[in-house]
């Protein structure tokens, strides 16, 4: 036997002390590593939930500026134009572009890319449904409804035409003339065959009364119309923001001249205004201011005048295809009888002698209907003047 083994073998009491020792020292380290567990499980929860608050909403909308080296980003934010550098991952620095709008939270840090963001107003103007009003339904004006085919249908359904010739397709027209002549009912018919997104408003509604807020406007409506192209805009009523520009010393009407520079520049400026089509409509071309007139924004100004003879027939014939007509009604002699009436005075020569036979509840309409319908719409609706149009 060896000296250690006689060692050992005489004192086995100090073998048990020195591993019951070593278990207490284990004992006391696994103790203190489970404090220290419950410290980090603590400091963990913590900081899942500053991370939550960090990205929970609200957050603020910023504009991308300039994207920088080193995974940095120039900012904007938007409302109070305040701006700031950032840093944000390899991964969406690789994503972001100029102009493109993002999510940052209170510490500034983007959380995520959004869209577009548009003012309500703006996304009320783009049409889901597309009007069910055709060129057959518009009666007469067979060279007015060619020059807006060949200038906004065509170029969007018919793109190689325009290559093959070599020739560039113009960017928009205006449609002018009395009221009721059918401006709009053409432009309906262009939404309903040209299979591009229709947006339409009214000049009005880009007449407000804060500065700057009808620039901008226009702005997203072009930006909008870009997106969604091909695209028609159409412009009812231009002549409401479209007017000769005069300085008369009132806020409102600087603030009308700003939103119509802004859409001088949209329409013919250095941007790329890319496949959109504009159309207008006025009633007072002779108010229109001259730069918005010129080729290039409207490369086409076409006169809707009142119909003749043959265009009120067509009229009265698509107005009267579902009416029950008696035999004693002569449309042809009708037409004759409604010189210097619009289509819509037609229309509602129609609907009024519609009217007298129901009031009489007789089968069919007849031309005395007709004949009344005619008085008391012609007494109710003054005869235009059409020396502005001329």
């Amino acid at each position: 036997m060896s000296d250690m083994d006689e060692t050992l073998g005489n004192n086995p009491g100090s073998e048990h002390d020195m591993l019951a020792l070593q278990i207490q020292e284990l004992k006391a380290q696994i103790l203190d590593y489970k404090l220290k567990n419950e410290l980090l499980e603590k400091e963990l929860l913590q900081l899942r939930k500053e991370n939550g608050q960090l990205k929970r909403m609200p957050l603020f909308v910023a504009a991308v500026v300039d994207v920088l080296d080193n995974g940095e980003v120039y900012l904007r934010q938007q409302g109070n134009n305040q701006e700031y550098v950032t840093t944000v991952n390899e991964k969406l620095h690789r994503i972001l572009k100029p102009g493109m709008k993002v999510a940052v939270n209170n510490t500034l840090s983007i959380v995520k890319t959004i869209g577009n963001i548009y003012d309500s107003r703006v996304r009320v103007m783009e049409l889901d449904e597309q009007p069910d009003v055709t060129f057959e339904q518009v009666g007469g004006l067979k060279d007015e409804i060619e020059e807006v085919r060949e200038a906004v249908e065509y170029p969007l359904t018919k793109p190689e035409i325009y290559e093959r010739v070599g020739v560039e397709p113009p960017k928009g027209i205006l449609l002018y003339g009395p009221p009721g002549t059918g401006k709009t009912l053409i432009a309906k018919a262009v939404a309903h065959q040209s299979h591009a997104r229709f947006i339409r408003m009214s000049g009005s509604e880009l007449v407000h009364k804060y500065i700057g807020e009808g620039a901008q406007l226009v702005r997203e409506l072009f930006v909008l119309a870009r997106e969604r192209a091909p695209a028609i805009v159409f412009i009812d009523e231009i002549d409401a923001i479209g007017s000769m520009r005069t300085n008369d010393g009132t806020s409102g009407s600087a603030e009308v001249q700003r939103t119509l520079m802004q859409l001088l520049a949209e329409m013919d400026g250095f941007g790329n205004r890319g496949n959109v089509r504009i159309m207008a409509a006025t009633n007072r071309i002779d108010m229109l201011d001259p730069a918005l007139l010129r080729p290039g924004r409207f490369d086409r100004i076409i006169r809707v005048p009142l119909p003749d003879d043959g265009a009120r027939l067509e009229i009265l014939k698509i107005h009267t295809a579902k009416m029950t007509l008696a035999g004693d009604v002569d449309l042809a002699g009708i037409a004759e009888l409604t010189g210097k009436t619009t289509g819509a005075e037609l229309q509602a020569i129609c609907r009024e002698a519609g009217m007298m036979a129901v009031r009489r509840d007789a089968g069919a309409v007849e031309r005395d209907d007709f004949l009344a319908a005619i008085k008391k719409v012609k007494r109710e609706v003054a005869t235009p003047d059409t020396r502005m149009y001329i």
